[in-house]
């Protein structure tokens, strides 16, 4: 049997190149005389470069950028030359991640995207002609304003402050921002984005995720308030000061597009509609500061499964599996388990899923395409069996799900 294991990181415990090779050595354990394949994916969050430069090649380039609580941290840009120019890939969550905020100072009323800015300042500086940001896997909350900063260099506490600052925004806080805007007309910047969510409402980044990332009930409804200020008037900056629209708004293809006179086609004039954009609340809203900025927001799954070849793999196998940490409702919104499931149907292959823990049940995940659904851990001793020895309990699941499906 033709196997292909195309996982997405384990939050917190594997990366996906970890997470591929325990699900490949169980299964072998158990169906030795099978062709396994391991295909490590990301969907713009943690190890979206690290994924990419295995499958693209490229150079590696270390920067220093602020983290989220305004210290240094080491980060890493990925550049790739073609016959179009230079890309630069780079990822939020090395300069603005959880994961670099420890546990008893998680508060994303204070933490700051403005190293993700840096970054791609450093992707310009570079020579970067397009720009994709991998967004995802941040512990902050702050509608991407401190990217704004970090990228436009200014020193403006109430950008880069946290999300909680954002509702002492005014209007001379922004004054640079139509000229950054302008500045980065000529730059193709893409948004690779982990979920597909708006910026503001019930399933935004701060009602959806804020919770996670150690913001209170009471908190989560500040920042609500402050993120929907502060695009308010960010976007009115845009539409005075920006750019006129050479290209239709991100994500924005059921929108109308109009001729300015002098033979240029562009897009509707109203950003207010980029708060509502798929993708606008990723990343605590890095994808609405980017969208800000002109940035086409796609999701990151595809952008990867394109570099990688995804769709060939998927059709030269006769099973898939794939899988990540936590199987839940943020599962279908545009990360990698839907995405490996949406290109083994197109072509007909079975996709069974692997998780840590399984949040949803047998209707959702079928209805995406999954054949069958598998945790690792089903109970609290086995939450912790797992948490202690991630490998070896994946593997042990793996080498059950080889028992039973290999033939």
């Amino acid at each position: 049997m033709r196997v292909l294991v195309a996982p997405d990181c384990f939050t917190g415990t594997l990366t996906a190149p970890q997470a591929a090779a325990a699900i490949a050595r169980g299964w072998l354990r158990a169906a030795p005389a099978d062709e396994v394949e391991q295909c490590p994916l990301a969907d713009g969050g943690p190890g979206f470069v690290a994924v990419l430069h295995r499958a693209l090649g490229g150079e590696l380039g270390s920067v220093t950028v602020t983290g989220p609580l305004g210290e240094r941290v080491p980060a890493t840009v990925l550049l790739v030359d073609g016959d179009a120019g230079r890309t630069v890939y780079v990822e939020a969550a090395e300069a603005a991640g959880l994961a670099l905020v420890p546990a008893d100072r998680r508060d994303p009323t204070r933490t700051t995207s403005r190293g993700v800015g840096e970054l791609v300042r450093a992707a310009l500086d570079a020579g970067a002609r397009r720009i994709v940001v991998g967004v995802g896997g941040t512990g902050t909350n702050d509608a991407g304003a401190g990217l704004l900063a970090g990228l436009g260099g200014w020193d403006t506490p109430a950008l880069s402050s946290g999300g909680g600052a954002l509702d002492d925004v005014g209007r001379d806080d922004l004054a640079g921002l139509g000229a950054l805007a302008r500045d980065l007309a000529g730059v193709d910047l893409v948004a690779a984005v982990d979920v597909d969510v708006p910026l503001l409402g019930l399933h935004g980044a701060s009602a959806g995720f804020a919770e996670q990332k150690g913001a209170t009930p009471a908190q989560a409804q500040h920042l609500e308030r402050a993120l929907g200020h502060f695009a308010h008037l960010a976007q009115g900056v845009v539409e005075l000061d920006g750019p006129p629209r050479a290209r239709p708004l991100p994500l924005a293809s059921d929108a109308p597009a109009h001729d300015d006179g002098h033979g240029h086609t562009h897009g509707p004039r109203n950003p207010s509609r980029l708060a509502a954009l798929p993708g606008a609340g990723a990343g605590g809203g890095i994808g609405f500061g980017l969208a800000l900025l002109g940035a086409r927001l796609v999701p990151g799954a595809r952008v990867v499964a394109e570099a990688v070849g995804l769709a060939a793999r998927v059709a030269s196998v006769d099973l898939v599996v794939t899988g990540e940490g936590t199987l839940d409702w943020q599962s279908l919104r545009g990360k990698v388990v839907a995405a490996v499931a949406d290109a083994a149907l197109a072509v007909g292959r079975p996709t069974v899923a692997l998780a840590g823990q399984v949040e949803m049940g047998r209707r959702e995940w079928a209805a995406a395409g999954l054949s069958a659904v598998y945790a690792v851990a089903e109970d609290p001793a086995q939450v912790a069996a797992a948490l202690a020895d991630p490998v070896g309990t994946l593997e042990a699941r793996a080498e059950r799900l080889g028992k039973n499906w290999s033939h």
